[in-house]
């Protein structure tokens, strides 16, 4: 067998490569010249050069597996690799404690001015007075994000006496409790630390998460830190709290264009720049080298792979009877997340009539994949989300019947948060998708990307003022459906919409008189 590595990595995973296949390295092909060359290969590696689009995989006809020397994948089209049964995988742990450790470099050197002093003394300048610093020491610092990276600042931080205010929306008060962190809102960690750091996925909901309204609000003085993801702060919203003398001074290593050369940061004396160093070490490349190398040839040896990105691998047979309920799985997990919000504690899977029959563990990735990839964003798979659960103390539960319950087969995801419980069951009617459940209403709503749903009283002349608004805001209604249990009691509605609504359209409907809670659900 033969492998393709058109990015360069580090030499011991291509040793690793060597000892097992015939290895090519060809970096700086231009995309035509690698198409006209992949289809020799039946294993890929890249890093972030290369981008592998959907010409390049129908090109590699014996293509098995693609492997991205990092943690990444936006430049290969992982669709396209699973249409064609092609694993991709990555390596999400190589760079943690390079990033964690380039995190601490950052808001060191910005709190001792040390960039600014060493350009000053080198251009035999003697200013001490200039760059008088701060301790860290006795400091709350605010940690956005506490997985892997951010949970290795913190440990870190709390070696240099800080106290630590930290944000998950998938952390439990065990986990936080077991870090030493106080777990609380991004709203809090934004008016009460000195020191704001993230480490989250660029994901639509932690865009800008830190912006004007955030900035207007922080203690004068306050310091920021980004080596995560260009995007979260907003940084025309940096560049102007700097100059406002709202914040004492910015690290960044990531920016939302790069090279960040039109950044309002790049002009401001007090926002220290570094070009996406994060996983820039001699250990971090080694490490993701050899995470991948290994990986290629346990997939082309028949052994599992710990970090793949696109589907594990199911019997045909099995498969045949499961495809239809992936989609399904993930979007009860998604509905499940929108409807009952985060830090649930418990999540329960039970699978009901023909489907129990099977191993329908991959389903219950596929739950997972579900609940956690609206926060986490697209680095999560069917084969991280089970440890990332784990990490975050989610107890999940996965339980079978093979007694048929008003339909062959039905999946129902359970979550508990605290004392409160949310409940979605979902089955297939033919070939379409089915939401059967919510809570103790039963329903029969074909799942959409845009969905609003809401409780409210089973009155007169709800409804109607509802679909009232959307229209005067110009929200096409694609389908409807209202579930009760008693004539006068509390109802479900569920709205099928074919775009997107903003905060103030739903809170104009959770005004309607007679509407307990309405919640946008983006599928």
């Amino acid at each position: 067998m033969k492998i393709l590595v058109s990015d360069p990595i580090s030499d011991q995973g291509v040793e690793i490569l060597k000892k097992e296949f015939d290895v090519d390295i060809l970096t700086g092909l231009k995309p035509d010249e690698l198409i006209a060359k992949i289809g020799d290969y039946e294993g890929l590696i890249v890093r972030s050069e290369t981008q592998v689009t959907k010409d390049v995989i129908n090109a590699g006809k014996k293509l098995k597996i693609i492997g991205r020397a990092g943690v990444g994948v936006d430049n290969i089209n992982v669709n396209a690799a699973t249409e064609r049964g092609i694993i991709v995988v990555n390596a999400p742990e190589g760079n943690t404690i390079s990033a964690a450790e380039h995190t601490i470099a950052m808001m060191m050197a910005m709190s001792r001015n040390i960039p600014q002093a060493n350009a000053s003394l080198k251009s035999k300048k003697w200013d001490r007075k200039k760059f008088m610093g701060v301790e860290v020491r006795g400091k709350i610092l605010g940690v956005v994000g506490l997985g892997r990276i951010g949970a290795e600042v913190a440990k870190r931080a709390q070696g240099m006496e800080m106290k630590i205010l930290a944000y998950d929306p998938f952390i439990s008060p065990e986990r936080a409790n077991e870090l030493g962190v106080e777990l609380t809102t991004v709203i809090d960690i934004v008016k009460r630390a000195d020191y704001i750091t993230v480490h989250t996925p660029l994901t639509k909901e932690t865009k800008d998460l830190i912006g004007n309204k955030e900035f207007e609000i922080m203690k004068k003085g306050v310091r920021i830190i980004n080596c995560a993801r260009g995007g979260i702060i907003n940084e025309e919203a940096l560049a102007n709290a700097i100059k406002d003398g709202i914040v004492g001074g910015a690290a960044i290593d990531v920016f939302v264009t790069e090279p960040p050369f039109e950044s309002p940061l790049i002009e401001l004396d007090r926002v220290i720049m570094t070009p996406h160093l994060g996983a820039s070490t001699e250990e971090a490349q080694i490490n993701v080298a050899i995470s991948v190398a290994e990986q290629i040839v346990n997939s082309l040896k028949g052994l599992p792979v710990k970090n793949a990105i696109n589907m594990p691998y199911i019997k045909p047979d099995a498969m045949q009877v499961l495809e239809p309920y992936f989609p399904l799985a993930e979007k009860i997990g998604k509905l499940c997340m929108h409807l009952i919000g985060s830090n649930y504690e418990k999540v329960e899977v039970s699978y009901c009539g023909e489907i129990a029959e099977h191993n329908v563990s991959p389903l219950s990735l596929a739950v997972l994949k579900g609940l956690l990839e609206p926060v986490l964003g697209p680095a999560v798979n069917y084969v991280n989300a089970p440890t990332i659960a784990k990490e975050r103390k989610i107890k999940v539960i996965e339980s079978k019947s093979k007694t048929i319950q008003g339909y062959s087969s039905q999946i129902e995801v359970k979550l508990t948060k605290k004392k409160e419980e949310k409940i979605v069951s979902g089955t297939i009617v033919g070939r379409e998708q089915r939401i059967i459940q919510i809570d103790e209403y039963r329903l029969d709503v074909v799942p959409s990307k845009y969905m609003i749903v809401a409780r409210h009283l089973d009155h007169p002349n709800i409804i109607g003022p509802c679909c009232v608004i959307l229209g005067k805001n110009n929200i096409n209604i694609a389908g409807m459906q209202v579930g009760r249990i008693e004539i006068g009691g509390e109802a479900i509605m569920v709205l099928n919409i074919d775009s997107e609504v903003d905060k103030k359209i739903l809170d104009e409907i959770k005004a309607v008189n007679g509407i307990i809670d309405a919640k946008l659900v983006v599928l």
